[in-house]
């Protein structure tokens, strides 16, 4: 199979992103991009950022973004690979740590590892953003979208669904 090195590499580096992807796939976002675009170029800046658009609007788990990337690098046989390296390591560890974590319920040291888990989670998905944004986002009129929507949903109780309506307009105009 012409595949074995592109379907190796997909197996090594989802499954050691998996294990450092604290608050989940997104949180892994910067990293997949850098892998797929900037070291293996299995696809551009706008591909990426396509295939995040994708699993967004899938239904199910946002993990999905693994599955497509291991598409793109090596078909059907990279999508298994991908999905399977993202997914496993992080099933198996999740399974025994709970069996651990749920003994010391009420250690300090427990609470304090939770409380500092929160701030690297929101870390890393506000870099996800960033990388995304870089990846989307090509002109003027595209970067004051991105900066309007994070805004008004920051600042507002405004249902994302008519934000993302107002971006599907603008770009439907042509403007982005």
């Amino acid at each position: 199979m012409k595949d074995d090195g592109i379907i190796l590499s997909l197996l090594g580096n989802f499954a050691l992103i998996s294990l450092f992807a604290v608050g989940g796939a997104n949180a892994a976002v910067p990293e997949m991009h850098r892998l797929a675009v900037d070291l293996h170029h299995w696809m551009t800046d706008k591909q990426f950022a396509d295939l995040f658009a994708i699993a967004q609007l899938s239904p199910g788990p946002n993990v999905i973004i693994v599955t497509l990337i291991g598409y793109q690098a090596a078909g059907v046989a990279g999508a298994a690979a991908a999905t399977v390296a993202m997914c496993g390591p992080t099933c198996v560890l999740a399974f025994y740590m709970g069996r651990i974590w749920d003994r010391f319920h009420q250690a300090r040291w427990r609470n304090v590892i939770q409380g500092g888990l929160v701030p690297v989670s929101i870390g890393l998905i506000g870099a996800s953003a960033l990388i995304l944004a870089q990846a989307a986002d090509h002109n003027l009129i595209a970067w004051a979208v991105t900066l309007a929507t994070a805004a008004v949903a920051y600042f507002t109780r405004l249902n994302p669904l008519w934000l993302f309506l107002a971006a599907g307009l603008i770009g439907l105009l042509g403007y982005i």
